[in-house]
């Protein structure tokens, strides 16, 4: 009985010290600093609009708990944003091919120049 109770003694001992160490060298969490909000190492093109390619490519630091998640963030408003400004420019491109369909759906209404009501005669 008494050895049974130093086996299961010991295994906690052991089991703590394991754990306390484990902690100690692996920290709890993240080794380096937050990076700034701002700015990444992730690269998007700034000259021209993101293509599925460009998103594509890109690789994340891969950190002990998986990927940075400033650098997630980043990516995500970066592609939020572009998937903003498509939405506006596409908003804008229809209400201007409405307008146009509008535009000639009245020309079309209307009688060529010269073709009044009396039939195409000219002296009424």
């Amino acid at each position: 009985m008494l050895s049974a109770l130093v086996s299961v003694a010991t295994v906690l001992v052991v089991g703590g010290l394991l754990f306390l160490v484990g902690s100690l060298l692996l920290g709890r969490g993240e080794t380096q600093p937050p990076a700034d909000p701002d700015r990444s190492p992730l690269e998007l093109p700034e000259d021209r609009p993101v293509t599925a390619d460009d998103v594509r490519g890109v690789r994340m630091t891969v950190t002990v708990r998986g990927y940075r998640m400033t650098e997630v963030d980043w990516l995500l408003e970066q592609l939020a944003r572009v998937l903003e400004e498509r939405d506006e420019q596409v908003a804008a491109l229809r209400a201007r091919l409405d307008e146009a369909g509008r535009a000639m759906d009245g020309a079309d209404d209307a009688p060529p120049p010269g073709v009044g009501g009396n039939g195409g005669r000219a002296d009424a």
